[in-house]
């Protein structure tokens, strides 16, 4: 296999494993409400409808990342969702480490960095979208 081969299945690897778990999410939310996100929001002075945004960063994002349609953009829509998931929920895990020694916010700090790497690398050749195109 060529390295330019191999360079579009970690991408394709990368896209799939992140659109899967943070679509996992999405699901919840989907299933269960966004009643506690809006709560979080406006305990903070912020207006609830912005909660909906969870379904674009969780359900719509995740989907066009596994798809590989317009990547860039849903790789950026997954970061700003992680780090408003961060800005709600986990700022006063910053500094706290588990009892097994890792950080409390690896698995987030893991999205974001997928997200990123991605938003970074583009769709690659196994996606809908190919690998041209400004936003894939």
């Amino acid at each position: 296999m060529s390295q330019t081969t191999l360079d579009d299945l970690a991408r394709l690897l990368l896209r799939l494993v992140l659109g899967i778990l943070i679509l996992l999410h999405g699901w919840a939310k989907v299933r269960h409400g966004i009643g506690g996100i809006e709560a979080m929001l406006a305990m903070r002075g912020l207006p609830a409808f912005l909660a909906w945004g969870v379904y674009i960063g969780e359900v719509l994002a995740p989907l066009l990342l596994i798809a590989g349609i317009y990547t860039r953009v849903a790789a950026a829509l997954v970061a700003i969702n992680m780090l408003v998931a961060v800005a709600l929920v986990h700022m006063g895990h910053l500094s706290q480490l588990t009892a097994n020694g890792g950080w409390r916010l690896e698995l987030q700090a893991m999205f974001l960095a997928a997200a990123i790497a991605i938003l970074l690398l583009g769709a690659g050749r196994y996606s809908a979208g190919g690998r041209g195109g400004r936003w894939n």
